[in-house]
């Protein structure tokens, strides 16, 4: 009878060894010294985990060309940030392929030997935001959370859930952790021309928001810094492509030449973007490299 109880319960312990490996596990701390850049991760058993990031993009600051104030503004509230001053969280936004997403990734270059450190999260898994900041509340770093390409359809769970992180939850800020997000929306949900039914008209003619307007425009409030970016002229589009084609090897007789090719180039594109930019002088480069 001991016999059989026994071996009922190994079989019992085994079986709920196999159900606890299923459920999901608190999210673990990473080895922090490995990386200064990691992403958040969803495994299939629904475990979430940071993986570190290995090869981290090159750029730096004076990489990037035409948007100095843009510059001055990140770089002026990241500094407060790892200095422990008071600092904001951020949101870019603005036309595609003009720096937004590049000047983060240069910020976190220039100042991870301060102890800057950056967690890249997809908009699918904001709402396990409060994991991450759980795990990262007692660390000596100072964390951003990146948020790339953020916007939401109406009803999604992730938006009420950045929402509560940024300033809504009954917990007080985490002082080592912002949220940086670039985006193409100012407002990151979308507008419809119904919308504007919802304003009101008081007898004096001033004009009052609804409901739905005002619940569309409360996520990006919450950002405190707001960063714009605007669409390159012709001559702040040249000056990109010739940046990016010098950092390739390009000489100064390449970088005249090339001018009248990166116009055709942005012309077949539909767009003078840094984006377009960098994509013409890998072509470029390839086409012609300087001879060694």
């Amino acid at each position: 009878m001991n016999e059989t109880f026994e071996r009922l319960l190994a079989r019992a312990e085994q079986l709920m060894t196999r159900i606890e490996s299923a459920l999901p596990q608190p999210l673990a701390a990473p080895d922090w010294a490995r990386a200064v850049a990691w992403r958040y991760r969803k495994r299939s058993s629904g475990h979430g985990v940071l993986e570190p990031v290995r090869h981290l993009a090159t750029l730096g600051l004076a990489d990037l060309k035409e948007i100095d104030p843009q510059k001055e503004k990140i770089e002026r509230n990241t500094l407060q940030f790892i200095q422990g001053k008071p600092a904001n969280n951020v949101l870019l936004t603005g036309a595609r392929g003009t720096g937004k997403s590049s000047l983060i990734k240069a910020i976190l270059n220039t100042y991870a030997a301060q102890g800057l450190r950056l967690i890249e999260v997809d908009k699918a898994d904001l709402t396990d935001l409060p994991d991450i900041v759980e795990v990262v509340t007692d660390r000596p770093e100072r964390f951003i959370v990146f948020c790339d390409d953020l916007s939401f359809e109406d009803g999604e769970p992730a938006y009420k859930a950045l929402k509560s992180i940024l300033d809504g939850s009954i917990a007080a800020p985490t002082p080592n952790l912002l949220v940086y997000a670039t985006s193409n929306r100012r407002h990151l949900l979308p507008e419809y021309m119904k919308d504007n039914l919802s304003y009101s008209h008081t007898d004096d003619g001033e004009v009052h928001p609804g409901e739905v307007i005002e619940e569309k425009i409360s996520l990006s409030e919450r950002f405190g810094l707001w960063v714009s970016f605007y669409p390159f002229s012709q001559d702040e589009y040249l000056t990109i492509v010739g940046q990016w084609l010098q950092s390739l090897g390009a000489n100064t007789a390449m970088v005249e030449a090339a001018r009248p090719l990166a116009l055709i180039w942005a012309l077949e594109r539909g767009s003078r973007s840094g984006r377009v930019a960098y994509q013409f002088a890998q072509d470029f480069m390839g086409r012609y490299p300087v001879a060694t």
